[in-house]
This record gives C-alpha cells, sequence and structure tokens, in this order.
C-alpha cells in the first residue's frame, strides 16, 4: 500500500533500538520512493519519542477495529 505524508499507521513490528513495540501508532511525515517512510512515534503528552525511517511492510494502515492503549515509555540513559 502506498503511504503519504500525515497518513496514521500502526507498526507490525518491534524496534526495540528505538524502544518501539508492535501495535504502536505513528504518523508518517514523508515518503521516499520507492517504498521508504520516515514516521514520528508521539508519547500521549505530544512530545516527539522518537524519528524512524522505515520500509512500508513495517507499518499497516490504522483499521476501524483499532483501539488505541497507552503505554509506559522505557526512557532512555543521558
Amino acid at each position: 500500500m502506498k503511504f503519504k505524508s500525515l497518513d496514521a499507521v500502526v507498526l507490525v513490528r518491534d524496534i526495540p533500538e528505538a524502544h518501539l513495540k508492535e501495535g504502536d501508532l505513528g504518523a508518517v511525515v514523508h515518503t521516499y520512493e520507492p517504498d521508504g517512510l520516515e514516521v514520528e512515534f508521539v508519547a500521549a503528552s505530544g512530545r516527539t519519542e522518537t524519528l524512524v525511517t522505515l520500509r512500508e511492510n513495517d507499518v499497516r494502515p490504522v483499521a476501524d477495529t483499532d483501539l488505541i492503549a497507552v503505554r509506559s515509555l522505557r526512557r532512555r540513559t543521558a
């Protein structure tokens, strides 16, 4: 599926190095040909947690049956 900027997407796999888990909700902020996406994941407060470059097969569109949940973020150490 082709995504466009500002599309909401759901992560389909864990990305431990970015502290992301399958099911996390993100927003596409940029697309790259042929299948790259820059996706922003934010905390519930609105603060950007991470911005990662993914492939289209790393995410899926949001479905009408999806429920949004909140989980605690693993804090990074400085």
